[in-house]
């Protein structure tokens, strides 16, 4: 199949990246020519533009930082899109501007699919990363192959707009879980509890979670590595600001978290790494919260 893949970031690189390994003829581009220099050195043409990337393609991918990106970029593409072309946006992106564009590539004759992807970067780089999708029965049918190349668990979740919804309840639970981790990591720390054993202990018990036994192992390493920003996540929380606000409910947890974010940003820049924001409570106990044996990055 020929593709395209717009926006090479920490996710869509790899992304890209799994589709040329599959063995399909992908056209690739991104403001950062750098960005594309494996993608090409395994097989893909970096294009001169997004228009040039689509033109031709039977699907294109997008994977965008901002809202502001995405329209621009689809402003872009679907004009030299051919009838019965695809648009599958893997962006964590607002559900309302998501059904807006729906429609509008509709209008033009090009299916739209929305596909945020959740688990993280080193899933992404293996294939193994969850894919949430949003968009008509049978465009989802006809492009499963290719979402079965990209993920491991894969969920139709409904018409387009409801996947962004479900992606952006599930980045707010990441954060609240970080923030908690932190919280809980530097009690028993306080408390005379090794780190390493409470790490475990907390795994084994009914206070588990994903971020913990993923992000937790970062902070403990000291690295926070997780390529994902305080602005990327201070965007995902605006948008469940903005559906607590519309479907009348309260959102204390998410709204205190928020503002821990927005503490975070000014003190350490939006490009810090979204667990940084647990070296806020080291800041403030004026220790910090680390462990031998834990990884720099993760794995699958």
């Amino acid at each position: 199949m020929k593709l395209a893949y717009i926006g090479l970031g920490n996710l869509g690189e790899h992304i890209a990246m799994n589709l040329v390994k599959d063995g399909h003829e992908v056209a690739v581009f991104d403001l950062n020519r750098a960005a594309g220099d494996a993608l090409v050195a395994a097989g893909a043409r970096f294009a001169d533009s997004a228009a040039d990337a689509a033109t031709g393609a039977d699907a294109v991918f997008t994977c965008l930082p901002s809202t502001k990106a995405i329209e621009a970029v689809f402003a872009e593409i679907v004009p030299v899109m051919a009838p019965g072309a695809t648009w599958i946006d893997n962006s964590t992106n607002d559900y309302d501007l998501i059904v807006d564009l729906g429609e509008r590539a509709a209008a033009a004759g090009i299916r739209a699919i929305e596909a945020p992807v959740t688990g993280g970067v080193h899933l992404a780089r293996s294939g193994e990363i969850t894919v949430i999708l949003g968009g008509a029965d049978d465009a989802v049918a006809d492009h499963m192959a290719l979402f079965q190349v990209i993920g491991k668990r894969i969920f139709h979740v409904g018409a387009i707009g409801q996947a962004s919804k479900i992606k952006a309840i599930t980045n707010m639970l990441a954060f609240i879980h970080l923030v908690a981790d932190g919280e809980a990591l530097m009690l028993a720390k306080k408390g005379g509890i090794d780190l390493k054993t409470a790490w475990e202990v907390i795994q084994a018990s009914s206070g588990n979670s994903f971020v913990h036994e993923t992000e937790g192992q970062l902070v403990l390493n000291g690295s926070y590595q997780i390529d994902f920003s305080f602005d990327l996540a201070l965007k995902d929380l605006g948008f469940i600001d903005q559906m607590s606000r519309e479907y009348d409910v309260p959102v204390e947890l998410a709204s205190l978290t928020r503002q821990t974010y927005i503490r975070g940003k000014a003190q350490y820049g939006g490009d810090a790494e979204s667990p940084m924001i647990v070296k806020l409570l080291e800041d403030a106990c004026g220790t910090d919260l680390r462990a031998p044996g834990f990884p720099a990055h993760l794995e699958p």
